[in-house]
């Protein structure tokens, strides 16, 4: 089981009390200090009477529900992270949370060692540094929009957030576009915008009835792929490996990859002409028509 943070306080608030208390048994176990909250005003009042590192909320509260105790939250000198958790998988209620800046989103019913894991990554991103926020431009199921700080520890939140907005599709289809997704992401974050936070990158996602559109646009100057001697992507057809021996002449990490993995990933890819934004299309089947009655 993960080890808590020495002193961690987790505040977990749903109305299934069975639940509640389960969770509060997990996360006790595992050396948390741990409070409940059965409703939204209690879960406030709880949060006003002493500091909280991390909430697990309930989206399903009755009356006040989770997203406004979201929006409540916000307010607070010293807002917790926050941890949706719901059985309600529809785009509003995720987009939702995605602008109250939760910090991850997780499906009911969920394994115990999924929360656990979850609540030890939010604590420790929200230790490392302050929490970074993720602006939503747009947040039309057909059309997310999202900016976000040139800083590696919000890929995984937004890969998470996407690839749960694509559930319905197979899951061949979601490996190979949150694995494109994240290395063009990441690729975006670490060398256009040079990890730094106070720069941006804007990252769109278009939901047409048989495609799948992304495009991720970076701050940085863009590049010249013939000077990418370091990527798998610039080897030559009869030396495939030519990148591994320029990388480490050059003390780079192995890798190099990424590019070249992605292109086999989707079915359009395509640079702007400064190379500083990239769309990456995936083609999805025809729904099958429902045979009629006999």
């Amino acid at each position: 089981m993960t080890t808590a943070p020495d002193g961690a306080r987790v505040l977990v608030v749903d109305d299934d009390r069975a639940l509640r208390h389960a969770l509060a048994a997990m996360l006790q176990e595992a050396g948390y200090h741990v409070e409940q909250a059965a409703s939204g005003p209690d879960a406030l009042a709880r949060l006003e009477a002493g500091p909280v590192d991390l909430m697990l909320l309930d989206v399903g509260l009755p009356g006040m529900g989770g997203l406004e105790v979201l929006a409540e939250t916000r307010k607070l000198s010293a807002p917790p992270s926050v941890v949706m958790m719901t059985a309600d998988d529809t785009p509003a209620t995720l987009l939702g949370a995605i602008k109250g800046n939760a910090y991850r989103y997780i499906r009911k019913p969920f394994a115990p060692g999924d929360i656990a894991e979850v609540v030890a990554e939010a604590l420790s991103a929200a230790s490392a540094a302050s929490p970074l926020p993720i602006e939503v431009v747009s947040a039309r199921p057909e059309w997310v929009e999202l900016v976000a700080p040139c800083a590696l520890e919000v890929v995984d939140r937004i890969q998470a957030f996407m690839m749960q907005l694509e559930t319905s599709l197979p899951e061949d289809v979601r490996e190979s576009v949150g694995t494109a997704f994240r290395e063009l992401l990441s690729n975006a974050i670490e060398w256009g915008g040079k990890l730094d936070r106070t720069r941006t990158v804007r990252i769109s996602c278009l939901r047409a009835r048989r495609m799948l559109l992304y495009r991720i646009a970076d701050p940085g100057q863009g590049f010249d792929i013939d000077r990418l001697r370091h990527a798998a992507i610039s080897n030559p057809d009869d030396d495939p490996l030519q990148h591994a021996i320029v990388r480490e002449e050059q003390g780079l990490r192995p890798g190099g990859l990424g590019l070249a993995i992605t292109r086999t990933l989707v079915d359009e890819l395509i640079y702007n002409e400064a190379r500083n934004e990239v769309v990456f299309v995936k083609y999805l089947d025809e729904p099958r028509a429902t045979a009629p009655a006999l």
